[in-house]
């Protein structure tokens, strides 16, 4: 992850994607992930799950933060299975396409990535 991309950014770039693909008629899914346990609350939690649903953001994944290296953060709380379902019920609650939530989960998460070549596939089809 680019050090410079901070939060305003991301959500800009997020954005952006899903107005280009608009204005050209396209299909384009965007995809983000939360990494979890660096001292963040629930209300921070929420508020960017309500601003990626503002911007159309389609799937959600959220996993457990492992420092690295002695020069990364270090992770301030491991999240418990139960907390990463309430996440999980929650986003669904919201309306995101596809959600995938646990500690071992990474935004390239292989299901979600199923998930997503048959929505897409669906989704052209309808289009025909």
């Amino acid at each position: 992850r680019d050090y410079r991309a901070g939060y305003v950014q991301s959500m800009s770039v997020l954005e952006h994607v899903k107005k280009v693909a608009a204005s050209s008629s396209s299909i384009v899914l965007t995809k983000t992930s939360l990494m979890l346990g660096l001292g963040e609350t629930d209300d921070d939690i929420r508020k960017t799950l309500h601003d990626l649903r503002n911007i159309d953001v389609d799937v959600v994944t959220f996993g457990q933060y492992l420092q690295p290296s002695k020069r990364h953060l270090p992770v301030k709380e491991y999240v418990t299975p139960e907390k990463y379902q309430e996440w999980q019920e929650e986003a669904e609650a919201m309306g995101f396409k596809y959600v995938a939530s646990g500690p071992l989960v990474r935004s390239s998460y292989k299901a979600g990535e199923f998930f997503l070549k048959n929505l897409v596939k669906e989704q052209h089809q309808q289009q025909i």
